[in-house]
């Protein structure tokens, strides 16, 4: 199964339950049953067709025994049954049955009714063009009608021919505006819909991405700072029982706070509290205790700082720390025969250097990635945070070299706390690059 997929199958649910409780709010309750229950709105439509052309075909048979009315009506209810499933073959029926009816029972058994519902099913279903060509042919058949009625039958008003020619067009006129209006409001349901499922979609992803970003983050250099360790113990074991005994203290301490760290990652897959309240953050003190950490599996590291010390900014402080701990873990993971790591930290004023360099061989070029090979990517995803950029690579005198800068965030709205922002556009800047370099 897919990441996309994944990512589609765990949105779009909560995506359609809120979309449709909100839209539930909007409608009336008559309208969310007749929603619910098309086919019951079918059944009001005859009944009403009905109600309103059953009198006149009646008043003709009992009148003047005309009774060409009723299989007219009969006919056109039927055929209304199925507007939904057949609307143009469905209006066509009752327009070209409307004109002989209305001849034969000079206008008195007409099924216009029938022909405006047709008409509003067909408008709220096929777009514009089509909708306005089928309203022009229904109005030309029922207005033709009634110009073929005798003259005779209109002798005492001689101008109502136009009068309700006039009618017929006005009310087929409002029936193509409300199916057109009715289909409009459903298009745009229908991209709302589809926004909100986008949304939360990319909102799905992106905490996803953050989720294995820190596992990555988490795990990688938890078991690769454990093997070492582990590895440095069974070295030491027989010569050295003390120095064995603290290596494997520190192997357990390292197991444990990776275990504790991955458990406030896996927390956000369970709790809707605040995210802030999930992530591992680390004070700039714990950047002591992870050198400390890398020193005891083996790396000879030389630590340099200048400048005023790190913002207090929790967020900041843990992408030093990751960016550092993915470094270092590379180090430790790719380097051969290294004799040194050098380590630097600078900031000069609202800028912040980190700068990784070993001289170890094994430059990582053609090799295989012993891990997710996403270790790079994430470092460029979390400086892009702070509008900051990775820049990484073989160094000429061998080994292999990391220089990341970020910018400060401050309280004043400078550049390092406008964060969505840069974020995109830094993300966009640093895409292209996320598959190239090493498998560091």
């Amino acid at each position: 199964m897919s990441e996309d997929r994944i990512v589609k199958e765990t949105a779009e649910p909560s995506t359609a339950v809120s979309f449709t409780e909100l839209n539930a709010r909007r409608l009336g309750p008559f309208r969310r049953f007749f929603r619910k229950h098309p086919r019951a709105m079918d059944a009001v439509v005859i009944v009403v067709f009905v109600l309103f052309s059953f009198p006149g075909a009646l008043l003709l048979i009992i009148d003047s025994g005309n009774w060409i009315g009723l299989p007219g009506v009969v006919l056109s209810a039927a055929a209304l049954a199925f507007r939904r499933d057949r609307p143009l073959l469905v209006l066509a029926f009752v327009a070209v049955l409307d004109l002989p009816v209305s001849v034969l029972t000079e206008g008195g058994g007409s099924s216009g009714v029938a022909t405006m519902f047709a008409l509003y099913t067909v408008a709220s279903i096929y777009p514009l063009r089509p909708a306005l060509v089928a309203a022009a042919a229904a109005t030309v058949l029922s207005v033709s009608g009634l110009f073929l009625i005798p003259v005779s039958a209109f002798e005492g008003a001689p101008g109502v021919t136009w009068l309700l020619s006039g009618f017929i067009v006005m009310f087929l006129g409002i029936a193509v505006g409300v199916g057109i209006t009715v289909r409009r409001d459903r298009e745009h349901e229908s991209e709302l819909r589809e926004w909100a499922g986008r949304n939360a979609e990319l909102a799905s992803a992106g905490e996803r991405n953050r989720i294995a970003r820190e596992m990555h983050d988490v795990v990688a250099h938890s078991l690769t700072v454990m093997v070492a360790l582990s590895d440095g113990a069974a070295v030491v074991m027989k010569r050295d029982p003390d120095r064995a005994a603290a290596v494997l203290r520190e192997l357990s301490g390292t197991g444990r706070t990776a275990l504790a760290d991955m458990r406030r990652v896996l927390g956000v897959l369970r709790t809707e509290a605040a995210s802030e309240t999930l992530e591992p953050l680390p004070a700039s003190s714990s950047l002591t205790q992870l050198l400390d950490g890398f020193r005891a599996a083996g790396l000879p590291l030389r630590v340099t700082t200048s400048g005023p010390r790190l913002p207090d900014d929790p967020a900041f402080q843990l992408t030093v720390y990751r960016i550092l701990q993915e470094s270092l873990t590379n180090v430790l993971r790719y380097a051969k025969g290294v004799t040194l790591v050098d380590i630097s930290i600078a900031r000069t004023g609202d800028a912040v250097s980190l700068r990784v360099a070993d001289d170890g061989r094994g430059t990582m070029g053609p090799a295989l990635s012993l891990g997710s090979g996403q270790g790079i990517a994430g470092m460029r995803e979390r400086a892009a945070i702070y509008a900051g950029s990775v820049e990484c690579g073989v160094r000429p005198s061998g080994g292999w070299i990391v220089e990341v800068r970020l910018t400060v965030p401050d309280a004043d709205g400078a550049p390092g706390n406008a964060r969505g922002k840069e974020k995109d556009d830094h993300a966009a800047q640093h895409a292209a690059h996320a598959h190239q370099g090493s498998a560091r």
